[in-house]
Parts: C-alpha cells; sequence; structure tokens
C-alpha cells in the first residue's frame, strides 16, 4: 500500500508528531541523540512512543517504562510475551489512530519491526535505525524488514551494501561510537585512571557481559593469561566488569587464580581496553570498541556444542568479529569453539607484544577504519529522516 500524507501528523498545539520506540539503554543512547539533531530541523516537533531516561531528559513522552521491554535470552520474552503483545497492541493503535509524521524504531527489531510493518501499510512513514544482523544469518528475513520500512538506516557500511543488493532503502549513517571515541588514545591517561602504575606489558580480558559468557570464558582467559605470564613474567592483567554480578562472579574465578597481577575493576571498559597493549575479548560489540581504541585484539568465543552447531551453519558470514567484516579479510585472530583453547590464545595475545612493528601496522588501519566510521551519526540520520518526509510531501 502506498503512504499518504497524514493531515494528523501535528499535535493540537500545531507540533510535528514523531513517533519513537526504544527498547534497550543502547538504544535510549541512540534516540536521545537523533531527538537533538532532529530538533535542529524542526525545533517545535514532538516525540511520543517508549523512551529510557536519556530521551526522558528532553521532554520525550513515555507511554511505558523502557524496562519493560529489556528482556534477553529465551525465557525471560516467553514469560513476559502476554505484557509484550498488550503494549504492542496499544502502540499499533495509538500511531494509527493519531499518525505521527514519521515512526522510528530503535533496534530492538523483534518487538519494533512489526509495528513499522503495521503503520507503514496504515499510510505512515516507517523508519528503523540500527540493522538487525540480517546479513549474517537468516537472510530471508530482509524480506520482511522490506515491507515494514520506507527507510533502513545502519550504523555499518557492508551493512547498507546487503539492503542496496536487496532493493530496500538505506542510508549508511556511520557509528556513534566513532564519534565519541576520539582517534588518538592516550593509553599513559587511562593506566592513571584506572590506577594502574605498571609499565610493561597490559593485557586487558573481557570475557563477556553475560553470565553464560563469563562462565564458559572467564576460566578460559584466566588459563591463557597463566600461560602468557609463564612466558613472559613481566605482563599484567586487567579485567573490567561489565556488571555488579559479573565483578562478583569474576572475583570467584579469580580464587584459583591467585598468581596471577589482575586488575578487577567494576565497568570502566572503555578505559581498561585504551590502557592495554592487547585485548583479548569475546565476540561482540566490544571488538568494535577495541578496534576504535586502536588496541590490537584476539576475539575468542565459546558456547554450548548443540547451539554452536546449529549457529555455525546458519551464518553466512566468513568472519563473526565487526573488525574482520568491516576490512573483508582476517585482521584479528578469531578462535571460534573448539580452536579456542589456553594455548591458542596465548600463543597470540603474545603474537601482538612480541612484534611490535606489525601491531603499529594494524592500529594505522584501525585509525584508517575508524575515520571511516565517523559520520556525525545522529545528525546524517536526522538528514536522511528530513529527506524521506520532503520527499514524501512533494
Amino acid at each position: 500500500m502506498e503512504a499518504q500524507n497524514h493531515p494528523t501528523s501535528t499535535s493540537s498545539s500545531g507540533r510535528l508528531q514523531i513517533g519513537i520506540v526504544v527498547g534497550e539503554a543502547s538504544g535510549d543512547i541512540l534516540g536521545a541523540a537523533l531527538m537533538r539533531a532532529l530538533r535542529q530541523h524542526y525545533p517545535d516537533c514532538e516525540f511520543s512512543g517508549i523512551g529510557g531516561p536519556r530521551m526522558l531528559e528532553q521532554g520525550f513522552h513515555s507511554f511505558f517504562p523502557m524496562d519493560r521491554l529489556s528482556v534477553m535470552g529465551l525465557i525471560d520474552p516467553l514469560k513476559r510475551l502476554p505484557e509484550l503483545l498488550k503494549i504492542r497492541k496499544f502502540l499499533k493503535t495509538h500511531f494509527t489512530e493519531q499518525p505521527p509524521a514519521v515512526f522510528i524504531g530503535v533496534d530492538s527489531p523483534d518487538f519494533t519491526l512489526n509495528i513499522e510493518r503495521h503503520l507503514r501499510a496504515a499510510g505512515t512513514p516507517t523508519v528503523h535505525y540500527v540493522s538487525p544482523s540480517v546479513w549474517a544469518w537468516r537472510q530471508g528475513r530482509v524480506k520482511g524488514i522490506a515491507r515494514s520500512v520506507d527507510l533502513m538506516l545502519t550504523l555499518l557500511p557492508f551493512e547498507a551494501a546487503f539492503y542496496e543488493k536487496h532493493q530496500v532503502p538505506v542510508a549508511f549513517v556511520g557509528h556513534h561510537l566513532a564519534d565519541e571515541i576520539p582517534l588518538k588514545i592516550d593509553s599513559a591517561s587511562a593506566r592513571a585512571t584506572l590506577g594502574i602504575k605498571h609499565k610493561g606489558p597490559l593485557v586487558a580480558l573481557l570475557p563477556g557481559s553475560r553470565n553464560g559468557e563469563v562462565e564458559q570464558l572467564g576460566p578460559l582467559f584466566l588459563k591463557a593469561a597463566r600461560l602468557c605470564r609463564d612466558q613472559r613474567p613481566n605482563v599484567q592483567f586487567v579485567i573490567p566488569a561489565a556488571s555488579p554480578e559479573r565483578y562478583r562472579q569474576i572475583h570467584h574465578q579469580l580464587s584459583e587464580f591467585v598468581d596471577l597481577p589482575v586488575h578487577l575493576v567494576q565497568g570502566q571498559s572503555q578505559q581498561a581496553m585504551a590502557a592495554a597493549d592487547v585485548a583479548l575479548i569475546s565476540s561482540g560489540t566490544t571488538a568494535l570498541e577495541a578496534m576504535l581504541l586502536k588496541t590490537p585484539m584476539v576475539v575468542a568465543y565459546k558456547m554450548a556444542r548443540l547451539s554452536y552447531a546449529i549457529l555455525s551453519r546458519m551464518l553466512k558470514t566468513e568472519y563473526v568479529s565487526l573488525p574482520n567484516l568491516l576490512a573483508n579479510r582476517r585482521l584479528v585472530p578469531e578462535l571460534i569453539q573448539d580452536d579456542a583453547t589456553p594455548e591458542s590464545l596465548s600463543a597470540a595475545v603474545l603474537d601482538y607484544i612480541d612484534h611490535p612493528a606489525q601491531t603499529g601496522a594494524l592500529v594505522e588501519t584501525f585509525t584508517e577504519m575508524h575515520r571511516d566510521l565517523a559520520r556525525n551519526a545522529s545528525e546524517k540520520a536526522a538528514a536522511a529522516i528530513v529527506e524521506l518526509l520532503e520527499a514524501r510531501s512533494r
């Protein structure tokens, strides 16, 4: 169905209405920055939907607390399904009866794409900000996305290329982390911030943010650290715990490794990676952060054998870490499942420490990739949305 312009896309006060739904803290950061950028074009616009504390500070009207959507794993969403369906039904009804000038779903695709599809069919322009990993697995989902959105905003260039290939309107806007993290990193300042006085090699260990990840990777990373220490006695380690729960979990794991010189800190993952000469990390967004922080890295991951057997058959990409995906070549080691052993991880870490010239070249490559991703993402996203609305009004 072709969308029509809605006379009701302004409120009774005559202000332009924009609907936004975000489902987690990262979406709240993006949503708040996007609100500021859109107000540069529409100073009197009003925002409503579901938002977090950063968006609320800017006058966003949230119909429900954002944390009602913040569910993870397989079991929690099932437990909360009746509530989630009720919230989604309300949003569909509200934005159908009072159509905004545009509806923007920020990430949380399992929740927001369904709303976008409903509203687009009813004639409201729809935008999705942050692509699901459709390019990596279950690529058939792109057909549903094409029916749901008038515009996809991607953080990464290869995502935009995927949507162009499938004829879905798309704009690559860059990554907000690339805008926030400086091009040049002060490692000495990061060590001082963390209270680390060690002048020799420092390795950051980041085994993940979830209980299952840390359960699998924490002991593995610490065994690799012990092997590094055996061969290079001047190496020390820093572990930034992602939450108080992970801090307690890692602290308990360290009781088996009292011989290791480890600085365990609460949060401060970016400072830890900036301070380190090498990072040993679980696969995920952390790899992108490490790249932007110019930290050489070894990427590792392990999961239950059955889960890995299923997922590995579904995966459509040669690489799993974002630096390698962005470069479309093996920039950094990826040691997955059976390849992730203490011996292989420690060898990969020490290879960086022992070959500073190669490490320096990698840092230069990371810097160029950083420049490519730093595009004032919020302003680019807002400009693309404005262009969509202007094209619709013509």
